[in-house]
C-alpha cells in the first residue's frame, strides 16, 4: 500500500499541482489510515473499513476540520486508485461530510483583540517582535505561515504582498497601527539579532526566521496572559479579522481577495459568526421590520 501512496503523492504533485503543506497532510492522514488498517490489503478493504477509520478519529476527538479533512484525502486517494486500475471500484464515492463537521471558527471581539495586542512589551527585542507578529497577523488576516514568510521588503507604507497557498501572490492593505509596530521593531530591536544576513522580517533571537510553531507558542502565551479562555490559535486573529470587516460592512467579495481565498465558500462561513451584520441588513432593508401584530 506504501507504493500506492508514493504514486499518489507523486500525482498529486506533478498533475494536481498541490502545495507542499497540502500534500504533507494527505500523506499523514493516509499513513494514520493505513496504521488503522494494521497491514490489511488494498484488495481485501471494504466501505466499512473506512468508515470505521472516520468512526475512530470521531470516537478519539479529532477535531472537525481534521476529520473532514482525513475524509478528502481517502476520497482523492480512492478515486486515484480506481482511475489508476488498483482498485475496480471507489470505496470512498460514498462517503459524505456532514455539514456539521464544518466547526464554526473561534472569534474575539475587540475588546479582546485589544488586551491581546498589548500584552507584548515593546521595549525589548522580543515583545517589539512579538507586538509587530500579533498587529500584522491581525491587521491583514494572514495566515501564520504567510507571516513567517514575509521579507523585509514585503510591506510598504500601505500594504503588505503576500505570498499564500499554492504559491499565490496577494497584496494586502495594512493598517497604521501594525506598520507603526513594524517599524518600531525594524528601527530599534531588528538589527539586534544576529541576523545581518536574513531577509525574513521576523526573526528570533539567533536571527533565525520565526516559524510556526514559535508563532503559535507566543499567542498562546499573550492569550495566557490577557485572561482569555477562548481557544487561540495565529488562526483566531485572521477569524476575527474577516468577522470585524463583515460586521463593519466590508462587502464579502473584498473580504475573500484580502483572505486569499479561491472558493467564496470559504469565505461565506464568516456570515454565520456575523449577527450584528444580518441585524443590521434586516433592519435596513427588509419592508416589514417595525410591524407589530
Amino acid at each position: 500500500m506504501q507504493a500506492s501512496l508514493k504514486d499518489f503523492l507523486i500525482y498529486l504533485t506533478s498533475e494536481k499541482g498541490l502545495a507542499h503543506n497540502s500534500i504533507e497532510a494527505y500523506r499523514r492522514d493516509l499513513e494514520a489510515f493505513f496504521t488503522f488498517l494494521n497491514a490489511k490489503c488494498l484488495e481485501d478493504l471494504l466501505e466499512a473499513d473506512l468508515v470505521a477509520f472516520l468512526t475512530m478519529l470521531e470516537q478519539r476527538q479529532y477535531a472537525a476540520s481534521s476529520r473532514a479533512r482525513a475524509l478528502m484525502a481517502l476520497k482523492v486517494f480512492f478515486r486515484f486508485l480506481k482511475r489508476e486500475g488498483h482498485l475496480k471500484r471507489d470505496l470512498a464515492k460514498h462517503l459524505i461530510s456532514p455539514k456539521l463537521w464544518q466547526r464554526l471558527p473561534e472569534v474575539l471581539d475587540p475588546d479582546e483583540v485589544e488586551s491581546l495586542l498589548n500584552q507584548p512589551d515593546a521595549s525589548t527585542l522580543s515583545g517589539a517582535r512579538d507586538k509587530a507578529i500579533l498587529e500584522v497577523l491581525y491587521a491583514s488576516g494572514l495566515r501564520v505561515s504567510e507571516v513567517c514568510s514575509l521579507t523585509l521588503y514585503s510591506v510598504d507604507d500601505t500594504f503588505v504582498r503576500v505570498k499564500g497557498k499554492g504559491s499565490k501572490e496577494r497584496t494586502v492593505p495594512i493598517g497604521s497601527k501594525a506598520l507603526q509596530a513594524v517599524d518600531h521593531y525594524l528601527t530599534h530591536y531588528r538589527d539586534a539579532s544576529d541576523s545581518s544576513t536574513e531577509e525574513a522580517l521576523f526573526v528570533s533571537e539567533k536571527g533565525k526566521p520565526m516559524n510556526r510553531t514559535a508563532v503559535w507558542s507566543m499567542v498562546k502565551r499573550y492569550a495566557s496572559q490577557a485572561g482569555i479562555s477562548k481557544r487561540l490559535s495565529p488562526h483566531t486573529l485572521r477569524h476575527s479579522f474577516a468577522t470585524h470587516l463583515l460586521n463593519n460592512g466590508a462587502d464579502l467579495r473584498v473580504i475573500q481577495e484580502m483572505l486569499g481565498h479561491s472558493n467564496i465558500s470559504s469565505t461565506d462561513r464568516y456570515t454565520h459568526v456575523s449577527p450584528t451584520r444580518l441585524q443590521a441588513a434586516f433592519d435596513a432593508f427588509h419592508p416589514r421590520k417595525d410591524v407589530v401584530t
